[in-house]
């Protein structure tokens, strides 16, 4: 009798164990709406599967990322991504690579957020002040000057940046959890969002002048990598 009670227990918490590992998989992108309809299916979550005998190298390759970048731009960087779009041998792998050029005195990588991946961080050349915020309500900020091999973590979700402090030009690699990060760069997609948020809500967001608002909405053109 305790035999069959030690099994029947055994059997009871293998399943419990099955459930609490049990889980959806990641999103690999913003949102994938169900519909009923096969015929009408568009995409799937990440990328359709190529069948794998007809597998190339070049599916696996990317070339370019010793090419420094043009950071002619307001802020000052430039972000090249080596995600499931370059690479296709990235579906389903769960990991990508960005190369970011910052200009000397002061060239930032805007504070943002990737959704789906934590990023590891590694400095090439020049001098970098990074950070990340927690979430709320704490808010805390964690910072720290970055040398070239000196490398950082930004944890998934939370919104960090760098900026460089050097008088040269910055280099900095970084590896993402996710074949398709994603990003949203703070600024750009409250004030820079395609329709336009309502002022009011900004203004009462930020308690800022209607007017302030509708200057920095105006300012916001384009949504760095």
């Amino acid at each position: 009798m305790k035999t069959a009670h030690f099994i029947l227990v055994f059997c009871l918490l293998a399943l419990a164990s099955l459930f609490a590992y049990a889980s959806d998989p990641s999103p690999l992108q913003d949102f994938c709406v169900a519909i009923n309809d096969p015929k009408d299916a568009v995409f799937v979550n990440g990328k359709f599967c190529k069948d794998p005998k007809l597998a190339k190298a070049q599916d696996f390759y990317y070339s370019g990322l010793n090419i420094p970048r043009n950071t002619s731009n307001p802020v000052g960087s430039t972000v090249t991504p080596v995600n499931v779009a370059q690479i296709p041998g990235l579906n389903t792998l769960g990991i990508s690579l960005v190369r970011i050029d910052y200009a000397p005195n002061g060239g930032l990588n805007p504070p943002h957020t990737h959704p789906r991946a934590t990023e590891i961080l590694v400095v090439v050349e020049g001098t970098l002040y990074v950070g990340f915020v927690t979430s709320n309500t704490d808010n805390r900020l964690i910072t720290k000057v970055l040398y070239p091999g000196d490398v950082f973590v930004f944890p998934i979700g939370l919104i960090h940046f760098q900026f460089n402090v050097g008088k040269t030009n910055a280099v900095a690699f970084a590896a993402l959890s996710s074949q398709n990060p994603g990003v949203i760069t703070v600024a750009n997609a409250v004030f820079g969002s395609n329709p336009p948020m309502n002022p009011d809500v900004l203004v009462k967001a930020f308690q800022l002048d209607k007017n302030v608002v509708k200057n920095l909405q105006s300012k916001f053109w384009w949504a760095n990598n």
